[in-house]
């Protein structure tokens, strides 16, 4: 196979380039910005004509969730024109399109897990430029994996569970929002069920939700992250009240993950288990 990779320096397109490894048999191209410009129709094009890819990974995403509130268009140029110049590129040259969406798809209203096909509401920016990207990829392919996401980290690039830690270094006293309910996922189990699509060639294509098992709040996300992590400090749990954002966040964004499992056959790892595997890295 011949696989592109695209967001090749964020978290999951490390981790992808780390698996890589894994499979000698398939040539994989890994781009960011500077290689390929997604907001460029053109460029897309004729760099998919180019090297004749079998699947497209992408993995480019803004994901400033709060600069997103005041940077509409640069958001939309990646989240939502990226998507579809990728989308049309990946139809007029066959291309399997894998590409990686968010939870946050949902306005969080809902108490009990999120369905492939429940209402999709953003309340946010970035939630409704990633849902845009989403239906410019279902109008022009059939031929598609989206795979929504949630809370992601990783041993590389930037994330809560590096910030805790470097907070937790720096601060001998810590409030985290324990109001918001969610899934945290570990790059590398997403990373390897994408290849997982690729590697038993799979042709049950659509929408998918994928993240960890369990349900936390970031609270008790960050109290797992300082415990595995040995590290001592006082955690106080506030509101999101009293924590105001630039961008909204859903309250409850928990996703149920039955299809991928069933149509994968995997078995998906719980997210404390995931943390202590990346926290062992980064020690």
């Amino acid at each position: 196979m011949n696989i592109l990779v695209t967001g090749a320096s964020g978290q999951l397109g490390s981790e992808l380039h780390f698996l890589s490894n894994n499979y000698p048999n398939h040539t994989f191209t890994f781009t960011s910005r500077e290689q390929l410009d997604i907001t460029s129709e053109a460029d897309v094009f004729t760099f998919f004509q180019k090297n004749n890819f079998n699947y497209c990974i992408n993995g480019a995403a803004y994901t400033a969730v709060d600069k997103a509130e005041s940077d509409f268009l640069n958001a939309e140029k990646v989240n939502t024109v990226g998507a579809k110049n990728i989308a049309s590129a990946c139809k007029k040259l066959e291309v399997i399109l894998i590409h990686v969406s968010t939870d946050f798809v949902f306005d969080g209203n809902k108490n009990i897990a999120y369905l492939e096909n429940d209402k999709t509401e953003p309340i946010n920016v970035y939630g409704t430029t990633k849902l845009k990207g989403e239906l410019a990829i279902q109008d022009r392919l059939t031929k598609y994996f989206i795979l929504r996401t949630s809370w992601l980290y990783s041993s590389y690039g930037n994330n809560f569970v590096k910030t805790m830690q470097r907070l937790g270094k720096e601060k001998k006293n810590l409030s985290i929002v324990s109001d918001q309910i969610g899934t945290p996922t570990y790059a590398r189990d997403l990373a390897k069920v994408i290849l997982t699509i690729i590697e038993t060639k799979n042709k049950q294509y659509g929408t998918y939700h994928y993240s960890n098992e369990g349900k936390v709040s970031w609270y008790a996300f960050a109290e797992a992250i300082f415990d595995y992590s040995n590290i001592t400090l006082t955690l106080n749990p506030i509101t999101t009240a009293q924590y105001p954002t630039a961008a909204k966040r859903p309250s409850f964004s928990v996703m149920n993950k039955n299809k991928i499992k069933n149509n994968l056959i995997i078995c998906i790892p719980h997210w404390t288990d995931s943390l202590k595997q990346c926290i062992t890295l980064l020690k």
